[in-house]
């Protein structure tokens, strides 16, 4: 395939930013996304021109990475996929493609489509932990849990911190990333001891972040790759609204 890329170019965060064209040819459609623009920077490079900056890691949709915005959407246009995963054979030959990095005050551009998660790294260190005492692990079945809490706490503690949530919800939220890491303690008796200022703390960074509010239009949910449930944030506001209530929190 022969595909035009037309690909946001950024120095750093206090760059004004702007696109790029490029022609990239002999494009294979099993490819993966990230492959082709590893061969497009293979030829930048060759040429003496500066690659184009992205971030990414395991390239198993696991990590959660490689977060690019492709043609409007998150990920690019298959259902619950990340960019690694997503291969050339969701596009046509000639077909042209915008590709931009995450658009969120709370995730500052490093370099062309590479931006700074670490906003949910604080999230994350704000409540997103358990108190534990060191020594051997307790049996598997020594604390027993509902066969429902248990798999809606895995369900949630799918999510990857991707940042696809944010970059499509219309105000920036990231309602969706800090519900499921605050669900999927919730649901477990190990996380009780903190569930009330957890909810608290994490709230209140996410807040101090800059993130947006949510307003449930769903536009996280509908683009998350892990599917990641809308449940989640009424979970999320429950536990927020009764820590608010409790005078231990």
């Amino acid at each position: 395939m022969k595909l035009t890329l037309k690909v946001w170019r950024q120095k750093n965060a206090q760059d004004s930013g702007r696109f790029e064209t490029f022609e990239v040819s002999d494009v294979s459609k099993d490819m993966s996304f990230l492959e082709m623009f590893d061969v497009l920077n293979e030829r930048l490079i060759n040429e003496g021109k500066e690659p184009i900056a992205f971030d990414h890691d395991c390239r198993e949709g696991i990590c959660g990475a490689c977060s690019m915005y492709i043609n409007g959407r998150a990920h690019g246009p298959w259902h619950e996929t990340t960019t690694c995963q997503l291969h050339m054979r969701a596009y046509n030959d000639g077909d042209t493609i915008v590709v931009e990095p995450w658009r969120a005050a709370a995730f500052p551009v490093i370099k062309d489509l590479a931006v700074d998660r670490a906003a949910f790294d604080r999230i994350i260190q704000a409540g997103g932990f358990i108190s534990v005492n060191t020594g051997n692990a307790q049996d598997a079945n020594n604390i027993p849990i509902n066969k429902t809490d248990a798999d809606h706490s895995f369900a949630a503690a799918a999510c990857i911190g991707c940042g696809a949530c944010v970059a499509a919800c219309k105000n920036s939220s990231a309602m969706l990333f800090t519900s499921a890491k605050v669900s999927q303690l919730a649901l477990l008796p190990q996380g009780d001891p903190e569930r009330k200022s957890r909810a608290l703390n994490m709230v209140a960074q996410m807040d101090k972040e800059g993130f947006g509010s949510c307003t449930n239009t769903g536009a996280c949910e509908a683009e998350c790759p892990k599917g990641i449930s809308l449940a989640n944030i009424a979970r999320l506001n429950r536990e927020y609204i009764g820590a608010g209530f409790s005078s231990e929190a």
